[in-house]
């Protein structure tokens, strides 16, 4: 049984740096801007946690209509505030659906109690995938339901996760490489993991599931970048407040490495629609790091949307869109 859902596709990604400068859109319609999403318990959260002391694809030792989020607005406007000195905000990462070169891993922030033990508190809220499935329609895990955190401990920059035995049953090649790459995802947010090993009820994991995917060794980000989206924004998570100016990185694979980052207000209308240049594209990898101005009367949901032109007409192609609270300057 899949948690939230059972959308597992495998897509290819590629890290970009990159610097933004303000251009003509391509031509083509980009769509309708998805309606408000129900508000996760931590929406409209600033993404503040801190980026892991490795890129997000270190190297070891698509549709082109956006996907449609739940219909319905937030019940009060959210006030993008830090968390309490009661609580801290972690980060989570689950499966964005849609088509090829869309669907894919996604960050996504959870408001938990403070806690000295910040690996075993993500985990606990990854495995907890609820909150997230109720605010979000188009968000998914491949973590099977009742799938239980048996214990994680971190030495010398691996964390070793000891899960249930639910966690290697049931699915498919593509949900089996899924559930790893979100653990892996979310226990490496933290500068002190690098890599995590696995254990099914306090055994090590040499062969995953009845595919038998070979784990050799210590698992990192790297071995998992299949399973990003054409364009994987990784800060700000789904769901969070952007701030204005708004900073905007993640990785990309696009052709010529040429891509956009578009923000759209809650009407659709768009705010700032910036071209973005790669180190490289068109199978190599590399990251990207953009800040966007944008003018807004008040704060309110909108859209954070990335996309890239197609080679043939500049129609867009490989739309993946982000619900953001958007803030005045």
């Amino acid at each position: 049984m899949i948690t939230i859902g059972q959308r597992a596709r495998t897509v290819l990604a590629v890290l970009v740096v990159a610097t933004a400068t303000v251009a003509c859109s391509p031509s083509g319609s980009l769509g309708t801007v998805p309606p408000e999403p129900t508000p996760a318990p931590s929406a409209g959260l600033p993404d503040l946690t801190p980026q892991p002391s490795v890129g997000p694809t270190a190297t070891p030792p698509p549709s082109a209509v956006p996907s449609t989020l739940p219909s319905g607005g937030p019940a009060t406007t959210p006030s993008p505030t830090p968390a309490s000195s009661e609580t801290m905000v972690v980060r989570t990462y689950y499966i964005l659906g849609g088509g090829v070169g869309v669907e894919g891993l996604v960050p996504t922030l959870r408001e938990v109690p403070r806690t000295s033990g910040v690996a075993r508190a993500a985990m606990t809220a990854l495995l907890d995938g609820g909150p997230i499935a109720d605010a979000y329609q188009q968000v998914s895990s491949a973590i099977p339901a009742g799938t239980r955190l048996l214990g994680v401990s971190v030495s010398n920059r691996i964390a070793t996760v000891n899960l249930s035995r639910e966690f290697e049953s049931g699915g498919g090649s593509a949900s089996m490489s899924y559930r790893l790459g979100q653990v892996v995802y979310t226990l490496t947010q933290f500068s002190t993991v690098q890599s995590v090993l696995f254990q099914v009820e306090g055994q090590p994991v040499r062969t995953f599931g009845s595919e038998g995917i070979a784990l050799g060794g210590p698992q990192s980000r790297f071995d998992y970048e299949q399973l990003l989206p054409d364009i994987f924004v990784d800060r700000p998570a789904y769901g969070a407040a952007i701030g204005n100016p708004a900073r905007v990185s993640g990785n990309a694979d696009v052709f010529e490495a040429t891509f956009r980052i578009a923000i759209l207000d809650g009407s659709g209308k768009t705010l700032v629609d910036t071209q973005t240049m790669a180190t490289c594209g068109s199978g190599c990898r590399g990251t990207f790091d953009a800040t966007l101005r944008y003018d807004l009367a008040r704060a309110q949901w909108g859209t954070l949307r990335v996309y890239y032109g197609s080679a043939k007409d500049g129609s867009p192609q490989g739309v993946r869109d982000y619900p953001v609270w958007l803030t005045t300057p």
